[in-house]
């Protein structure tokens, strides 16, 4: 049934996202005929993206896998990679570490995200290929297309939007889909 409900739908090459212009924490999401609210970073879209400024970053970032919350939803329907967060899943966010911007097992003793949240913010989450191939140290990492939170709150830089907008976008998705974040 999976390969009959994504080859019904058009594959879809971008993935736009976009200030709505009034708030710098607030956006819309734009692919195809699928037009939703998202939220967006503390410090709004900017060019210039640094470790905790809550800045969502400007440009062109493949989507490069699924992660979801096996024991809380079903697995997304997707052309993408897709693989279950572990308990023990974290993703380094310390420049210092060798391991920056990169999964790490937990515990572990850089500075560290949780993936395995209790707030569902990670329960279906997209790793964007931004600062990924070759990390800058100091310029951003975990930056994640995920799930809003309630009354869709700032992210720390991430594009997020509701669960049922998410598992449309990601039924339209496969590995030439990017996130154009204007």
């Amino acid at each position: 049934m999976k390969g009959t409900v994504l080859a019904s739908i058009a594959p879809i090459g971008s993935i736009v996202v976009a200030s709505t212009g009034g708030e710098p924490t607030r956006g819309l999401v734009r692919a195809g005929s699928v037009l939703v609210p998202c939220a967006l970073g503390r410090g709004g879209i900017g060019r210039l993206k640094r470790e905790g400024d809550g800045v969502t970053p400007i440009g062109r970032f493949a989507l490069v896998s699924v992660l979801y919350r096996a024991d809380r939803l079903a697995r997304p329907d997707t052309a993408l990679p897709v693989a279950p967060i572990r308990p023990d899943a974290g993703w380094c966010d310390d420049p210092s570490d060798r391991r920056y911007n990169r999964p790490v097992r937990l515990p572990y003793p850089a500075s560290h995200e949780e993936l395995w949240r209790d707030d569902h913010l990670y329960d279906l989450l997209v790793v964007l290929d931004y600062n990924l191939i070759r990390p800058r140290r100091g310029a951003g990492s975990a930056i994640f297309f995920h799930l809003a939170a309630p009354g869709y709150a700032p992210t720390a830089g991430c594009v997020a939007v509701s669960e049922d907008a998410m598992r449309r976008l990601l039924a339209r998705s496969g590995p030439a889909t990017v996130m154009d974040i204007r």
